[in-house]
């Protein structure tokens, strides 16, 4: 039986046992009260560390035996044990988070092996395990105040597939990088407030069903940007399965963004993909942590 823990670091910080790629026990929450306003990027780096260690210490204690790895999920560009840039999480950048959690990890008696992911990453990895599927190509779009893009199997690369460009408009410079025409400069909910400074993103795609012109547009560039991202990725790898999850994954309309879709994919060899909405949790990025880890001590 394999054991690894997976740690997951966005707006809150989860963690979690798992045996045989499976979660074994109850997982574990940082702040415990998901109400609670306490956002992590007013937490400097190095008490984060802290506090991803004192959670996994106490996953490790909570059950006899040893920890074959763990694997810890982080929004941004990530490479060798390295976050080199983190917009959601801006005092990570540049942080050597794999070295500095070994250290800490030491220091509280665990020596198992710290594997770094992107979060976007380990949720396709996530899917893959829990479907059975890591032998195939898996792609996720995770949704909400950044955009993602993961995939599965990881192959060497940046793959910061939210700041792919889907137009040439110059005005179009939401993106919180600063970048103009990013597909997180229009689908992103930070981006989303920037424009409507009057309106919730909720308020929005709420006004839309009602009818209002304005935010009709919008929910329709909002498809096509998405559409247009996913097409790209399709022109490069290949069609197959799109999974789309996320906070605002309520937002998402498949018939149209399918409608979008095709009419940007017109070769037939490319034409057989699929897209599938899953409810966000932080199960499906543990397992993904968890197993990305195993995975690379093979």
């Amino acid at each position: 039986m394999t054991t690894a823990i997976g740690v997951v670091l966005t707006d809150h910080i989860a963690s979690a046992r798992l045996e045989d790629e499976r979660l074994a026990g109850n997982l574990l929450r940082y702040p415990q009260d998901p109400d609670a306003i306490e956002p992590l990027e007013a937490i400097p780096d190095s008490d984060l560390v802290q506090i991803l260690a004192a959670q996994i210490e106490t996953v490790a204690n909570a059950k006899p035996g040893s920890v074959d790895a763990i694997g810890v999920a982080v929004p941004g560009i990530v490479r060798y044990g390295v976050v080199e840039e983190s917009p959601n999480l801006p005092q990570m950048k540049g942080v050597r988070l794999a070295d500095q959690l070994t250290s800490a990890l030491k220091e509280r008696g665990i020596a198992a092996p710290v594997h770094i992911a992107n979060d976007a990453d380990s949720i396709a990895a996530g899917v893959a395990a829990t479907r059975g599927r890591l032998d195939k190509l898996t792609r996720v779009w995770t949704i909400g105040n950044g955009i993602g893009y993961g995939r599965w199997p990881y192959v060497e690369g940046v793959w910061e597939g939210g700041h792919i460009t889907v137009t040439l408009d110059p005005k179009e410079r939401y993106c919180g990088c600063g970048g103009i025409g990013h597909l997180e400069g229009i689908v992103g909910h930070r981006a989303m407030r920037m424009r409507f400074l009057d309106l919730e993103p909720e308020e929005v795609f709420a006004n839309a069903k009602q009818g209002d012109i304005r935010c009709r547009k919008f929910v329709d560039l909002w498809h096509r940007a998405l559409a247009a991202a996913t097409a790209s990725f399709i022109h490069l790898a290949g069609p197959g399965r799109f999974y789309f999850t996320g906070k605002n994954v309520g937002f998402l309309d498949l018939p149209l963004l399918r409608s979008h879709l095709e009419t940007k994919v017109r070769m037939s060899p490319l034409q057989s993909f699929s897209l599938e909405i899953l409810p966000p949790d932080d199960e499906t990025a543990l397992i993904g942590a968890g197993v990305s880890a195993l995975r690379e001590m093979k």
